[in-house]
């Protein structure tokens, strides 16, 4: 099951359906994966104090996953998302705000399920599962770079 909270309003009115997308990803991430899933939309400040707290990165990102215990099951775990931060990247990145949030959401999912990105192989894994993922939810490839010869990262 997922769980969408939104604790910041700036999300529903930009995207008065964040809540649809972020579930709809979350769980396309899962996949055939039972368990339980809590998506926090919040401001950067919340976000911000997070990071700080539990990476010892005093600034916003755009996602933080924190997966829980296995004793805590079938609570996989928790994803914060800042409004602040991604707007802006979405906007820089000249995706929608509901394409990022997807991609975000399918990020911290499979952040949750033990996909990392600290080597170069398992980054080029994870970005193929997102890819899949997010394709399968009719959003364009996350990675895609239209200033590469054939248009890919």
């Amino acid at each position: 099951m997922i769980e969408v909270e939104i604790e910041d309003a700036a999300w529903t009115a930009a995207l008065p359906d964040a809540e649809t997308v972020a579930e709809r990803a979350a769980t396309a991430a899962l996949g055939r994966v039972e368990g339980d899933v809590v998506v926090l939309l919040t401001d950067d400040e919340g976000v911000r104090d997070l990071n700080a707290r539990f990476r010892d990165k005093d600034r916003p990102t755009n996602v933080l996953s924190f997966p829980a215990a296995e004793s805590a099951a079938p609570h996989l775990g928790d994803l914060v998302l800042a409004y602040g931060v991604c707007a802006a990247e979405a906007q820089a990145q000249g995706k929608t705000l509901a394409d990022h949030l997807s991609h975000l959401a399918v990020h911290g999912v499979l952040h949750l399920l033990g996909r990392d990105h600290e080597a170069e192989a398992e980054a080029e894994a994870m970005e193929g599962e997102e890819r899949s993922i997010l394709a399968s939810l009719g959003v364009a490839d996350p990675y895609r770079r239209d200033d590469s010869p054939n248009g890919q990262a």
